[in-house]
């Protein structure tokens, strides 16, 4: 299996259960990452170079995919709009540039580690997802786990992923922190505010962000 990797911080719990996933007895599958960014991961799906990956929401519109996803209840920290900055798009985003447009946000976009960087020193940002659940009362669905094949595998993968909480060894959170610069107490306060569960209410979250797009 090639999965298309994003090394963002939102996606950290979900590499620590594949990490252990894919080397349990049941189920030993051979896994290649092919690592980038979401908007070139988008690509390398669609083109058929990854097997599986979480692509952004707009680009999964007609794609399959499991009931997990990288999803903000409110706030997220990591989906921002400078304000006071010139229109800027983020080139490594699809969903998030969208998003700014739909909500008739204008500024400099920044989506991942390095919008959360900006919001841990800074308050001057929207954030897209908050604005978004002020104006519809609903959660916001970034992106969402696709698949080609196997599907009997990825509803594995969903089903053992969400029934237990990922913990997190010390080590990667070193790691990570010192990948992103971003404090391993701040790493998990981060993640507080993500769900990768596609549970009802997400479900209504992404189906009025299709209808807005079409």
């Amino acid at each position: 299996m090639i999965f298309g990797k994003i090394e963002y911080l939102n996606l950290l719990p979900f590499h620590v259960f594949m990490k252990h996933f894919t080397k349990s007895s049941s189920v030993k599958i051979s896994m290649e990452y092919k690592r980038n960014v979401p908007a070139k991961v988008n690509r390398a799906f669609h083109a058929r170079r990854v097997d599986a990956a979480f692509i952004s929401s707009i680009s999964a519109r007609h794609s399959s995919y499991v009931g997990v996803g990288i999803i903000a209840k409110r706030s997220v920290k990591s989906v921002l709009v400078i304000p006071n900055k010139a229109n800027k798009k983020d080139k490594e985003s699809a969903s998030s540039n969208l998003l700014a447009s739909l909500l008739g946000v204008e500024g400099e976009i920044l989506i991942g580690d390095k919008a959360l960087r900006y919001a841990l020193k800074s308050s001057n940002y929207i954030d897209l997802a908050e604005l978004w659940n002020k104006r519809y009362n609903l959660p916001f669905v970034f992106a969402l786990l696709c698949y080609h094949k196997d599907k009997k595998l990825y509803k594995k993968i969903e089903i053992e992923f969400l029934k237990r909480e990922v913990y997190i060894p010390q080590y990667i959170l070193e790691e990570a922190a010192i990948r992103t610069k971003v404090s391993k107490k701040e790493i998990l306060e981060y993640l507080k505010l993500i769900s990768y569960k596609l549970d009802a209410k997400a479900k209504k979250g992404l189906k009025k962000f299709y209808k807005l797009v079409k």
